[in-house]
């Protein structure tokens, strides 16, 4: 507000120096200052409560400025002063200037630079003069009296009154018009297509008639409070001046954006018409990739999984591409300011944004890998649990424990990771346990046991069917592995439980030991199986 009332007396300075030197230019031959001279007077507003009484010019020693308050305070004093009365209003002719006085007090001097100025005589510019100053010392003391500063304040507290009424009244009927609308408009509103494509729902319709009707209830709220402002300010003499200016202060702003809109509305247009082609362009973009996420558009060789990453990248580049097309359309994208503030956030980004980049990589790099999905059972490094996010900076896992783990996709893409789910769905994951049993008890017994004990398990598949291999013929006992499928990973650690519980159970039925024999020497007896044990219960001899 301050920068605008200082930019006031610039303008009007520039309007009245025009003026000045268009009829200078005029009438040349009359007054014989020539319109150079006369452009490069400056002039100052003498201003009492708000009302210029005329315009005063100054010289290098007393500037306009400074002989205009100078007069302004003589004048302000002299109305103050209520032993001096209108008729002591006087003019003193001395030659070559006329001095005017109220009483014997000096008020101003008047010379026949400023009835040049002017453009009239000397004489008749004194009486129109004092004229302006006998009013406005009658308007400064009939505005400061007791009965008029009484019926100024009873009028304010009315106009308060009216205007807190009135916002009353009108968000009252705002709030009845929104209920209206609610109940007999908003459910005939219909979204906006084409065939089956929504491209304007119904509800962004409603949020643009809602803000319509309540940008219009502030506009309304506005202009009421500005007319109470300018009919209060100018009920009281101190602040008459400023509900003059009143308008100006919120006109001029407004006036010198309006201009700079203007100026730059070619460059406007050409950025709303890339908005728009962009803006089609991208939505056309993401029909396409929501259709083939949904399977509805089909292309050899790309998996559904990859549309909505594969959508934001294509966005990227679009957007990167769109804003160099823009760029020298921007207003005061030529400016030192400009360049400077992208040169430091460019800096800036470069700077921070060395890990950031490379987890963002990293993350764009194992969707297209498809090492895991939400919903896997992965082991990355030492975390084992299912995948619940996957961002593009880091992944995040949900532990056997129930913790959650964030691991960095850079991480992630330099080490190894394990997926127990991607093959399990079609062909089964392969759980398996061992067992180390002594050389006394005879294999087929053992691989029975092993095979009647995943039988007897719940949640295992029976196609592929189970099986057992022997890993290890030990020092003292043979390594037995139980090899078991199936097809839901993420119960995986419960069904060990319930496998190795039944394996207890079998071994106890047929009274075989679970225990890698150790001794320091070897028994008398061998360790050989007898023909006839061969095929212990529950082994069955082949037919």
């Amino acid at each position: 507000m301050i920068r605008t009332i200082l930019v006031l007396p610039l303008i009007f300075y520039v309007l009245a120096i025009s003026a000045i030197s268009a009829n200078a230019a005029g009438e040349m031959s009359g007054t014989g200052i020539s319109a150079a001279s006369e452009a490069e007077l400056v002039t100052a507003p003498v201003e009492i409560d708000g009302q210029v009484l005329f315009r005063v010019r100054g010289a290098s020693s007393f500037p306009a400025d400074q002989r205009a308050a100078a007069i302004r305070n003589r004048i302000e004093a002299a109305a103050a002063d209520p032993s001096i009365r209108s008729d002591m209003l006087r003019s003193v002719d001395s030659g070559n200037f006329t001095t005017l006085l109220a009483s014997d007090r000096l008020l101003m001097i008047v010379t026949d630079a400023d009835a040049r100025m002017e453009q009239l005589s000397r004489a008749y510019l004194v009486k129109v003069h004092l004229a302006r100053i006998r009013q406005a010392v009658g308007d400064y003391r009939s505005m400061r009296n007791r009965d008029a500063l009484l019926r100024g304040s009873l009028y304010a507290v009315a106009a308060t009154a009216l205007l807190v009424l009135g916002i009353m009244i009108l968000l009252r009927l705002g709030r009845r018009l929104e209920e209206f609308l609610n109940r007999r408009v908003r459910n005939r509103i219909h979204s906006l297509g084409i065939q089956s494509f929504e491209v304007v729902r119904a509800e962004h319709i409603w949020v643009a008639i809602h803000g319509m009707l309540y940008s219009l209830r502030v506009a309304a709220i506005l202009t009421m409070s500005f007319i109470y402002l300018h009919y209060v300010l100018a009920l009281f003499p101190w602040t008459r001046g400023l509900a003059n200016r009143l308008f100006e202060l919120i006109t001029t702003p407004l006036t010198q954006m309006g201009k700079a809109v203007v100026d730059t509305i070619p460059n406007l247009l050409t950025l709303f018409i890339l908005f728009i082609f962009f803006l089609f362009f991208l939505r056309l973009l993401r029909l396409f990739f929501d259709a083939v996420a949904q399977e509805k558009v089909q292309l050899s060789g790309f998996d559904a999984d990859w549309a909505h990453p594969t959508y934001k990248i294509v966005r990227f580049l679009l957007l990167v591409f769109g804003l160099v097309v823009a760029y020298p359309y921007i207003p005061g994208s030529g400016s030192a300011a400009f360049k400077g503030i992208s040169i430091f956030f460019g800096v800036v980004f470069s700077l921070g944004s060395t890990s950031l980049v490379s987890n963002i990589i990293a993350g764009y790099m194992m969707i297209y890998r498809r090492a895991f999905k939400i919903g896997d059972r992965v082991k990355i490094g030492d975390v084992l649990g299912d995948v619940t996010m996957m961002r593009l900076q880091v992944t995040h896992l949900r532990t056997l424990k129930n913790e959650e783990v964030s691991i960095p996709n850079s991480k992630i893409l330099s080490g190894h990771v394990v997926n127990y789910s991607s093959l399990a769905r079609e062909k089964g994951l392969i759980l398996h346990t061992t067992v180390g049993i002594g050389y006394e008890t005879p294999w087929r017994q053992v691989e029975a046991m092993l095979l009647l004990a995943a039988e007897r398990t719940a949640g295992l598949l029976r196609d592929p069917s189970p099986f057992v291999l022997q890993k290890e013929l030990g020092d003292f006992a043979i390594v037995y592995e139980l090899n078991v499928c199936t097809d839901n990973p993420s119960e995986m650690m419960k069904l060990y439980t319930d496998l190795h519980r039944e394996i207890l159970d079998v071994f106890n039925d047929y009274g075989v030991q679970i225990m890698t024999p150790a001794y320091r020497s070897d028994t008398p007896e061998p360790k050989i199986v007898p023909q006839e044990q061969w095929y212990a219960p529950p082994a069955k001899k082949s037919p």
